[in-house]
């Protein structure tokens, strides 16, 4: 198969993995609380990750000199943002989680500014206009409840803490493996997440829990949605430049939004849409800049 084929169609499997993400963790965390479904997810994805890793035969190594890096990766993208990302789904929509988290390339330009001083040109600055304005129709116009707006301040700050991790990765070094990243960055996050978890698991109903729907949630999250998707968009952004396949994220919000009115019944009204096309527009003007 083509080159260029191959690594968009990883990356359009990655993308679309993420936009059905959404509708699952609305359908999971109504039985598992986004803490601990956090954490069975990530312990799942290790799994995932190990055997993956050892069947491609990745390389492990980490300069002790990047541990640092790691753990703030683990604790703010794979911790904090997740847990957010979660329970911001479960108090508005998928439809919402899809779109607000979509605005995280755009973001991303605030903190490569300050991390890694890159210039910030004005289509930069328009692009992050263009996105928190999106974000703030979504989440303050409409007949939204106070938990909808709550959730979606809990997305936002998902959207934020994921586009500083994702700065953060830039800081390794590109020999390493991304699975290995991936695993290391996991386990410092159910290192992390353990305390808070284990007092809380013995109030999981384990008869709703053994329920397929809810198991094979959490089977998807784990191995598909976390160690999968991982993988094909590393493996896709390996083939494709990164600002290319960068295009491809927009899969993510348009599967989220299709699959939260197909299957969980979500209404779409006008101003989201206004708020969505502003940050796809935002997203837009930062993946299509030229380097």
């Amino acid at each position: 198969m083509n080159k260029t084929l191959l690594g968009s169609l990883y990356l359009v499997l990655a993308s679309s993995i993420w936009g059905g993400m959404y509708v699952v963790v609305k359908v999971v965390v109504a039985v598992v609380p986004p803490l601990e479904l956090v954490w069975i997810r990530y312990l799942i994805a290790i799994v995932a990750l190990v055997s993956i890793g050892l069947i491609t035969r990745q390389k492990w190594g980490i300069n002790r000199k990047h541990i640092w890096i790691l753990v703030l990766i683990g604790v703010i993208g794979y911790a904090i943002s997740i847990v957010t990302q979660e329970t911001g789904t479960l108090l508005s929509t998928a439809q919402m989680g899809a779109m607000i988290t979509s605005s995280t390339p755009a973001f991303m330009v605030i903190f490569a500014r300050l991390i890694l001083k890159e210039q910030l040109t004005k289509k930069q600055g328009i692009s992050v206009i263009l996105a928190t304005i999106g974000v703030l129709l979504i989440i303050g116009v409409g007949n939204l409840d106070f938990n909808s707006k709550l959730g979606g301040i809990s997305l936002l700050i998902a959207a934020l803490t994921w586009a500083l991790m994702s700065v953060l990765i830039k800081l390794l070094p590109d020999s390493y493996s991304q699975i290995a990243v991936t695993t290391y960055a996991s386990v410092i996050a159910v290192i992390i997440l353990t305390p808070f978890v284990l007092p809380r698991l013995n109030e999981l109903n384990i008869a709703e829990l053994s329920h397929p729907t809810i198991w094979g949630g959490l089977l998807y999250l784990g191995i598909i949605s976390t160690a999968g998707a991982f993988y094909l968009w590393s493996r896709g952004l390996q083939l494709l430049n990164a600002s290319g396949g960068g295009l491809f994220f927009f899969f993510q919000p348009m599967v989220g939004a299709f699959l939260g009115w197909l299957l969980l019944g979500e209404r779409i009204g006008v101003t989201f849409w206004i708020g969505s096309a502003l940050i796809l527009a935002g997203v837009l003007l930062v993946i299509t800049e030229k380097r």
